[in-house]
């Protein structure tokens, strides 16, 4: 078996990377990860310089390679590889070293404000690998799914690269194309996405209130200031009169630590466990509420996109709130990073992983994740592969885009019969149905505006609350509990 070996790293141009659970850090101040969640840690942290002969050692390499190397290569690109060395010796997807111009742009990502395609990527076994897109993003908007293998983007492969060296082929300005090949589970052959690169959207909230005074609160990413709206739409929600609440963290792949811990400590009941921090040395650190709970019932979205601090919202909820959890299993990253930038005098920027975080009840739910409470999966329709714009599928045939289509055609409801893949005379007559409602020629035939017609509907169809079998789960079960409330009183 091959050694995993992973890396992690923001890329706000074209990528963001939100799940990194981060204590940030700038010198020796502190801007996240405080109050009770992590001054002992914080004051452990220590450094060391080079001794001699290791100080010796690395200058004679770099002596040789300037020397004997047989072409001109920066020394700057010298020193970084060496660092770059150091973070991969560590093994670990979410320490790694950044350049200025990244280092930037991460800091610009816990500030809540990136543009890019918007999804979190790590390196496993030397693939790019999607940990989730980011809601309301382009990467999710074009299809993009959480395990998705980037191969390649505008035809360069990126195998056998650094994530850094395949960062840099991903980025690109507002407005201009990743044509990007993605390689799924269970998908024989790539997939390819056209995705434009756009601003991501800075709100990281979302607030509503239903007409049965169910409020939903949708958190796409942990950004510096989510706490701060957090409460202004909880306030205004509960000042409506809400009766229950619907919070939605799916496909948020986190943020910065004591954010999280300040929204959770809002339904969390004084003096009982938030989440426990734990330095190599078995040391921890408990983070105990200082809110209250509350009197209205509680439900939780996730799927296997809801990593890091979303994972710690939801274990406190769950275990110290009484909160039922609803939808997939959560990704699994339970572990802490702090981010150090003036020690290394050139704006570049170090992140390390320097402890593990624990639920309240002690458990490590990393590369595990946390089980919902209520396990409910999204209809096939929802995870279902683009069709490939390049091919003409017809009566006969039989692969995966055909599939693909069947997939779409069922859900939207033209019932081709069958999803197996093989192009028969039902799915052909549900293609002709399609085509006559969305005034296509109906020849029964899928080509390209055929597929893009499909593919349209069909977003159109997922994006419709009416068709989320988690959040009407999740709308019922706070149903529920407003029922049995009323039964006592």
């Amino acid at each position: 078996m091959l050694k995993k070996r992973t890396a992690i790293l923001m890329m706000v141009i074209s990528l963001i990377v939100g799940s990194l659970l981060t204590m940030f850090l700038t010198g020796s101040n502190s801007i996240a990860g405080q109050a009770s969640s992590g001054e002992g840690l914080l004051a452990s942290i220590t450094s060391g310089g080079l001794k001699a002969e290791e100080t010796r050692k690395i200058g004679a390499a770099i002596d040789l390679i300037e020397g004997n190397y047989y072409k001109d290569i920066e020394r700057s690109a010298l020193v970084d590889g060496a660092i770059n060395g150091m973070m991969e010796a560590l093994s670990d997807p979410y320490s790694t070293y950044m350049g200025q111009e990244t280092a930037q742009q991460f800091e610009e990502s816990i500030e809540g404000s990136f543009s890019g395609i918007g999804a979190e990527v790590s390196m496993e076994d030397g693939n790019v690998v999607v940990v989730s897109p980011i809601k309301g993003s382009p990467a999710e908007k074009a299809g993009i799914r959480s395990k998705d293998i980037l191969l390649s983007v505008n035809g360069e492969s990126l195998a056998g690269l650094e994530l850094n060296a395949a960062v840099a082929k991903i980025r690109g300005v507002k407005g201009s194309t990743a044509s990007i090949e993605v390689k799924r589970n269970g998908v024989a052959e790539p997939i390819k996405y056209a995705i434009v690169r756009d601003d991501v959207a800075l709100e990281t909230v979302n607030a509503s209130l239903r007409k049965d005074g169910i409020g939903m609160i949708e958190i796409t990413q942990f950004s510096l200031n989510t706490a701060e709206r957090f409460k202004e739409e909880l306030t205004n929600l509960e000042k409506q009169g809400m009766k229950g609440l619907v919070i939605d963290v799916r496909n948020n792949p986190g943020g910065v630590l004591s954010v999280v811990i300040d929204i959770t400590q809002q339904f969390v009941p004084k003096g009982e466990l938030i989440v426990q921090v734990e330095d190599k040395n078995g040391k921890r650190e408990k983070s105990f509420s200082k809110g209250s709970s509350k009197s209205y019932p509680i439900t939780l979205l996730m799927n296997k996109g809801s990593a890091s601090a979303s994972e710690i919202l939801a274990g406190a909820l769950q275990q110290s709130a009484d909160v039922v959890l609803v939808g997939e299993n959560s990704f699994g990253k339970g572990t802490v990073q702090t981010s150090f930038d003036r020690q290394l005098g050139d704006g570049s920027l170090l992140k390390i992983t320097i402890a593990k975080w624990l639920t309240p009840d002690g458990t490590w739910i990393h590369e595990e994740g946390i089980k919902p409470d209520i396990a409910v999966s999204q209809p096939d329709y929802f995870m279902v592969a683009p069709i490939n714009k390049e091919k003409t599928l017809q009566f006969n045939k039989n692969s995966d885009d055909v599939k693909s289509a069947q997939v779409m055609l069922d859900g939207l409801g033209y019932k081709p019969g069958r999803v197996d893949g093989y192009f028969d005379v039902g799915t052909q007559k549900a293609v002709k149905t399609f085509q006559t409602s969305q005034k296509i020629k109906a020849n029964g035939i899928i080509d390209s505006k055929t597929a893009e017609a499909l593919e349209k509907v069909l977003i159109e169809h997922i994006q419709d609350p009416l068709n989320d079998t988690q959040l009407k789960q999740g709308i019922a079960e706070v149903q529920k509990e407003i029922k049995a409330m009323a039964s006592k009183k």
